[in-house]
């Protein structure tokens, strides 16, 4: 990410977080962090979703290349791709460090003006 200018960082990090904009996304996202790929069954297992909104819940998650799905005989199996997560975490850097340097200014700037 450090190659491309922080605006274009900045757009190409939106589908990620608009993904993660909706807390039943966020949940399959948690869930998915255990590790292992689960179906879309076991996804839906102790919660109150049918195994549709699941499905359509990790399509929006995979057109944002958080998540892929993988056939193994008759189920398909989501895992999480933690590229993708690792890849806003830098997109949350930059725009911390960014903040960093503009309240540093301002700090200065009050000073000077003290």
């Amino acid at each position: 990410m450090s190659s491309r200018r922080p605006d274009r960082q900045l757009r190409a990090a939106v589908p990620v977080f608009a993904a993660l904009g909706d807390s039943t996304r966020i949940h399959l996202v948690i869930r998915l962090c255990a590790g292992q790929p689960l179906s879309i069954t076991q996804l839906a297992a102790g919660t109150r979703l049918t195994r549709q909104a699941v499905t359509k819940h990790l399509h929006v998650l995979a057109r944002a290349r958080l998540v892929r799905g993988a056939r193994q005989g008759r189920e398909q199996l989501w895992e999480l791709n933690p590229g993708q997560l690792q890849e806003a975490r830098r997109c949350l850097d930059l725009i911390s460090r960014q903040w960093d340097a503009a309240l540093g200014r301002l700090k200065a700037s009050l000073e000077a003006g003290e």
